[in-house]
């Protein structure tokens, strides 16, 4: 089990876009298991490469012990549905920080697993708001910028006040 070193907000590698995966190795399949050890022992239900301050286009996302950890090379949003859902979200990089999030409730995305093959999924609820909230981080916007000013500037007095 390797649990890698979390990048903490406001660290400026969280609103940079990731570049593209195009190794699909042995190097690749181990550090995408090092990114579940980490987001396992955060706690959390998925991180991106960028979280642990690698700018590449890795999710791993374990929403529950049934769909077991899952892993996304290169995801990209094909469609969003116009209906919305309000979600709490938070991120491995700012722990304790949540506030409510609107997002599509339905998705279609492409992504490539771990050998490089190619794959369109749809995702519904909270795996659609999940994917979208890590997609977000892998283009370089951050949880935050989904919030108002005034939402977004409360949650990090409160999370640096928390902090000290």
């Amino acid at each position: 089990m390797t649990v890698l070193p979390l990048v903490k907000y406001p660290d400026p590698r969280l609103s940079q876009p990731c570049d593209a995966v195009t190794t699909f190795d042995d190097e690749l399949s181990r550090f995408a298991h090092d990114l579940l050890d980490t987001m396992r022992a955060a706690p959390g239900v998925g991180i991106t490469a960028a979280h642990v301050g690698v700018l590449q286009r890795l999710v791993v996302l374990e929403l529950s012990a049934e769909m077991g950890p899952r892993f996304y090379v290169n995801p990209e949003l094909l469609d969003a549905s116009a209906q919305i859902m309000r979600h709490m979200e938070g991120s491995v990089s700012m722990p304790g920080a949540t506030e409510e999030v609107e997002r599509p409730r339905r998705i279609r995305f492409r992504y490539q697993d771990l050998k490089g093959e190619t794959h369109e999924e749809e995702a519904q609820d909270f795996y659609a708001i999940c994917m979208q909230h890590e997609i977000d981080q892998l283009n370089g916007i951050f949880w935050l910028k989904r919030l108002s000013r005034l939402k977004r500037d409360r949650v990090i007095r409160k999370w640096e006040k928390g902090k000290s």
